[in-house]
């Protein structure tokens, strides 16, 4: 079967490999719709991080490594003991690879597993192939009324869902925003359908900007040319935001989010981190403000958000800026997000169209 792989820096080859059988407990399925994530990316240009080099603790597989791991399909065949779902369901992939026996699987954060991976990224297959065979455990149908193209969505959407979720934010609490691209948009979705009293976008790009309006943010700031600080602060009855989320990854963004927080605030890291970063501990001591992380999500997020998306408290159908096929992944995905980023939210691979 074709399947594209990862075998170091800007090296992605679309190669011939074996189709995997399924197995007991497993499930077998036909790609439908793939989405390229910011993790794809960076492991094209600085790579091998996530993906591994040395036989992963789970999966024994290492480098190279078949890609795709935020993606929808129709299930092809189903191993013995398999009663979740049958050939033909429409599906959507949960991709976390868990071991379930360390401490933190036990208190059920599958998302910090010691031995963690990811399907797509750390073995057992990828959606940017033909066929993939998953773990019963790691499939969710979706409805009638939620297309396959809005499945390959809702594991970005998950991660907005999980930090909203997981966060100190409450109905009613005005929120900030650090970045506008496609996990802040997650996080804007995910407020929406939580009743925000307001959502604040602080975003560079003018196209993000444009989509963090649509998606429902309400005053958007530029860092270039807005006092963060100050505006925030105005905007939230002198005081500033309850919760901010930072989906930049940017240290001007982080300082300017800590000092805009109310007293008690929490700022939720999401990004993914290319640098170290600077904190100054007494600007979160003296207001009591917290500092958090966040990773991906755990079992019952996909769930919520697809009945999120299902009972029309989502929309995230403009999300995809651009539709591909697996033969110009490289040249018209890859490249294109890494010379177009403001322009894309997520470019999706129409995997039958191969």
């Amino acid at each position: 079967m074709k399947a594209l792989r990862f075998h170091g820096q800007h090296d992605l080859r679309l190669e011939d490999i074996p189709v995997p059988q399924c197995g007991s407990g497993q499930v077998k399925l036909k790609p439908a719709w793939v989405g390229i994530c910011g993790s794809d990316l960076h492991e094209y240009v600085g790579g091998p991080n996530i993906c591994p080099t040395n036989p992963h603790p789970i999966t024994g597989e290492s480098v190279p490594l078949v890609f795709g791991h935020e993606f929808s399909g129709v299930v092809e065949e189903v191993g013995e003991g398999v009663t979740r779902v049958k050939a033909g369901d429409r599906i959507v992939v949960q991709p976390i690879i868990y071991d379930g026996t360390c401490a933190a699987c036990k208190e059920s954060w599958i998302n910090c597993c010691y031995s963690g991976g990811f399907i797509g990224l750390s073995g057992w297959g990828g959606g940017l192939s033909e066929h993939v065979v998953a773990p019963e455990k790691s499939v969710y149908k979706i409805p009638d009324n939620v297309s396959l193209e809005i499945g390959a969505l809702v594991e970005p959407l998950s991660v907005g869902w999980h930090a909203v979720k997981i966060s100190p934010y409450k109905p009613g609490d005005s929120v900030l925003i650090l970045g506008g691209g496609p996990i802040g948009l997650a996080v804007i979705q995910a407020l929406k359908a939580k009743s925000p009293k307001q959502i604040i976008v602080s975003e560079v790009s003018p196209r993000r900007k444009e989509y963090a309006k649509q998606f429902g943010a309400d005053v958007i700031l530029d860092p270039t040319k807005d006092d963060i600080v100050s505006e925030c602060k105005r905007l939230c009855n002198g005081v500033g935001p309850d919760v901010a989320f930072d989906a930049a990854g940017v240290q001007s963004a982080l300082t300017q989010a800590i000092h805009s927080l109310r007293a008690h605030g929490t700022l939720v890291n999401i990004a993914v981190w290319e640098k170290s970063a600077q904190i100054t501990p007494n600007d979160l001591l003296f207001k009591e403000k917290r500092y958090m992380g966040i990773a991906t999500y755990v079992e019952g997020d996909f769930q919520e958000v697809i009945d999120a998306i299902s009972q029309g408290k989502m929309h995230p159908q403009e999300m995809i800026t651009k539709k591909i096929k697996l033969d110009d992944v490289v040249e018209e995905g890859f490249k294109t997000l890494l010379k177009d980023k403001d322009n894309q939210v997520k470019i999706l691979v129409d995997m039958a169209s191969n």
